[in-house]
């Protein structure tokens, strides 16, 4: 649910008395079916909010109803304000404002606490614009249309109903429910390409993103790895490693010891660290990596 959006409508009323819920649907851009489910929420929270049917009926707030802080816990109020906060850092100029008032209606001044950045380091503004885009996609119920690079190398043009951003191992991914497939999928944000708004709108209620691992893992079996990293790429162990399968030892060098599953993304990410890590375990593996690297040699 929109956070801003429910606060925003709380605002409305009370500044414009009475709404109808086709005037607030047109305000935000979401449909009417939208708003009334955002009445509910607010009804059920304890706000007055009404509505009456016939000439000059519509959603209203008691006369008398003032949101009081106190209403809402320190705790609370924190959660609040950093969710807001980090909306915000996507560049959007609404969450900024609404997170500016709610900090002085909080008299809270302790919002910088902690700062979220959905881009990569050195990304480019039209990454973040692109993440903005999706996060406003889900927030709106919009379809969302995007070119996708798939881990074969296929790039296919999707439409896809946006459910759920999800970080995870270093990178952000957008569950949906894809049109095309016509089933749930998972797609890693760097490879969406192209990305614009369709021409539709969807009952989010109809449409709920199963668990991240079910979707992501495929039916494979984990199995022991033993690696050697040299000293000057520990730092690299500790970044994709739990510290239980890590081991320090006297000259700085890192042996991990973990199970994993021996798909093609392992050896690259091998592959990728050179001479700074040596795989001693298993004999299959090594093998593997010395069949690629024969095979890299051809292309040059």
């Amino acid at each position: 649910m929109h956070i801003s959006r429910l606060f925003k409508i709380v605002y409305l009323l009370q500044d414009r008395k009475r709404m109808t819920a086709k005037d607030l649907a047109e305000y935000f851009e979401v449909s009417s079916r939208t708003i009334l489910r955002d009445i509910d929420i607010l009804s059920e929270a304890g706000i007055p909010v009404y509505t009456s049917k016939g000439k000059g009926g519509g959603i209203f707030i008691l006369d008398d109803f003032v949101l009081n802080k106190t209403t809402i816990s320190k705790e609370e109020q924190e959660y609040i304000l950093f969710a807001l906060q980090s909306l915000a850092l996507t560049e959007q100029m609404e969450e900024k404002e609404l997170l500016t008032k709610l900090q002085a209606f909080f008299q809270n001044t302790r919002a910088g606490w902690i700062e979220v950045d959905f881009s990569r380091w050195g990304s480019a503004k039209n990454e973040k614009e692109r993440f903005s885009l999706i996060k406003e996609a889900i927030l709106q119920n919009r379809v969302l249309e995007f070119d996708y690079t798939s881990a074969m190398g296929e790039t296919i043009r999707r439409t896809v109903n946006p459910l759920r951003l999800v970080f995870k191992r270093n990178a952000w991914y957008l569950q949906g429910y894809c049109r095309i497939k016509e089933d749930y999928r998972t797609f890693k944000i760097s490879r969406m390409h192209n990305a614009k708004y369709g021409t539709e709108q969807f009952e989010q209620e109809d449409f709920k993103a199963p668990p991240l691992e079910v979707m992501a893992m495929p039916p494979y079996t984990a199995e022991p790895l033993k690696l050697h990293y040299s000293k000057e790429n520990a730092y690299r162990a500790y970044d994709d490693f739990f510290m239980d399968e890590i081991t320090r030892n006297e000259d700085g060098s890192i042996l991990v010891e973990a199970e994993v599953v021996f798909e093609p993304g392992l050896y690259h990410y091998v592959l990728s660290l050179g001479k700074g890590v040596k795989v001693l375990e298993p004999q299959f593996a090594v093998e593997t990596l010395l069949k690629l690297l024969d095979e890299i040699k051809l292309n040059y």
